[in-house]
């Protein structure tokens, strides 16, 4: 009985060692630094004594650096993207010379951020070619849609890629989630109308920072996707660019292509006909997403 008794008696403190290491794992998170000496820089593409805002390409790439960050995110025009390696290209697509602002926010240990903005003045300069203003608007409005019954309607891959190597939809796919009733129309004075039919489909992440946490019982899938978030209509700008020779076109503010994942709202025109086209945008993950939309 008296080894069991000691027996016991070892136990109980071995056990309440372990309890007190646990707690103190528990709450041991580091220190919480804030990081410093944020700094972000610009070069704008073509920029020379010749052409101080650039040659036209309307791209401008950006550095960010600072003391004790582990990553960055760059904020524009309210659309944000991550960028781990605080490098950053922007395409601005607006024709003529305008000024930007460009936010860097230098994240730390713990969540703590600094941050620090900047502006450039940029020229961009593009002639779209008649057929591809023919194919959006047709010389007035032109009503799109997502082309649900196609495979490959909408994909997911890497940055670099240009093929949704990672994920394709096949038909009909995403029945039932806020996309495939939504209508996209293409206005000659460069209005872009979003109907949505009151609810849209996209990434909770980036929905939740643009466009506003959604009601109490908004559902998230197992996916991190808000299927039906509540949207209504809305009007903003469409503009079209070239950067490095690329069709690029480009919504202004919340505008997107049917599946929301943030970003800077910049879609590569990947191919086109004169009822379809293939599109890909970089979202706020740093990844490539794709559409593929038709005319009605």
């Amino acid at each position: 009985m008296k080894n069991i008794k000691y027996l016991f008696k070892t136990l109980f403190i071995a056990l309440a060692l372990l309890t007190v290491s646990c707690e103190e794992e528990d709450y041991d998170f580091g220190d919480l630094i804030y990081p410093s000496d944020v700094k972000i820089t610009a070069q704008i593409v073509g920029k020379d004594a010749a052409n101080p805002y650039g040659d036209g390409s309307g791209t401008v790439k950006f550095t960010a650096t600072a003391n004790n960050a582990i990553t960055y995110k760059f904020v524009h025009s309210g659309s944000e993207s991550l960028a781990p390696d605080g490098l950053k290209t922007y395409n601005f697509g607006k024709t003529g010379t305008h000024k930007y602002t460009v936010t860097v926010v230098a994240i730390g240990t713990g969540g703590m951020t600094s941050s620090t903005s900047m502006e450039v003045e940029v020229f961009a300069k593009y002639v779209p070619p008649a057929d591809l203003v023919q194919m959006l608007h047709a010389g007035g409005t032109r009503t799109w849609r997502i082309k649900a019954e196609g495979a490959g309607h909408f994909g997911v891959g890497p940055a670099d890629s240009d093929v949704p190597i990672w994920w394709a939809a096949g038909p009909n796919d995403k029945a039932g989630k806020g996309a495939y009733d939504d209508r996209f129309i293409f206005n000659a004075n460069g209005d872009f109308t979003h109907k949505t039919n009151n609810t849209a489909f996209g990434k909770k992440g980036p929905m939740d920072t643009d466009l506003g946490v959604p009601p109490a019982g908004t559902t998230v899938n197992s996916d991190g996707e808000y299927e039906n978030y509540p949207l209504a209509d809305y009007t903003e700008k469409w503009s079209l660019s070239a950067p490095g020779g690329v069709e690029t076109l480009t919504f202004s503010k919340k505008g997107y292509h049917g599946f929301y994942v943030g970003g800077d709202h910049s879609y590569k025109i990947i191919k086109r006909t004169a009822n379809e086209m293939s599109l890909r945008t970089i979202g706020a993950d740093g990844i490539s997403w794709f559409v593929i939309m038709i005319a009605e």
